[in-house]
C-alpha cells in the first residue's frame, strides 16, 4: 500500500497520484491541514523538507523522484516515461 502525504498546489504530489492512478496501484492521498498537520507529519517523517512524502508498505521511500524509481524497478514503465522512438531508419548513419 502507498500512502503520499501531500500539499495544495504541488506539482510533485500531483504526478505522484498521477502515476498510482495510472498504473492502479493501491494508494491513499493525504493532504496537509485536511488529514494532518505539520507536527504529524514530522512525527512519521522526522527528517521531511519536501512534499510529497511517501511510504510503501509502511516503509518511508523519500518524494516523487523515488517512487518513480520504485516503479521503473518493478518494470513497470507508463507510456508518459517511454524512451522516444529511433527516428533513424535501420541501416542509417544518423543517431
Amino acid at each position: 500500500m502507498i500512502e503520499i502525504y501531500g500539499k495544495p498546489q504541488c506539482p510533485f504530489c500531483d504526478q505522484a497520484k498521477l502515476l498510482c492512478q495510472t498504473q492502479r496501484y493501491e494508494f491513499t492521498y493525504k493532504q496537509l491541514d485536511e488529514d494532518f498537520s505539520r507536527e504529524e507529519l514530522m512525527e512519521i517523517f522526522p527528517t521531511a523538507r519536501t512534499f510529497p512524502q511517501i511510504r510503501i508498505n509502511g516503509e518511508n521511500i523519500g518524494g516523487f523522484t523515488e517512487l518513480k524509481a520504485w516503479h521503473n524497478k518493478r518494470g513497470n514503465l507508463e507510456s508518459t516515461y517511454e524512451r522516444p522512438q529511433n527516428q533513424y531508419p535501420a541501416g542509417s548513419k544518423g543517431g
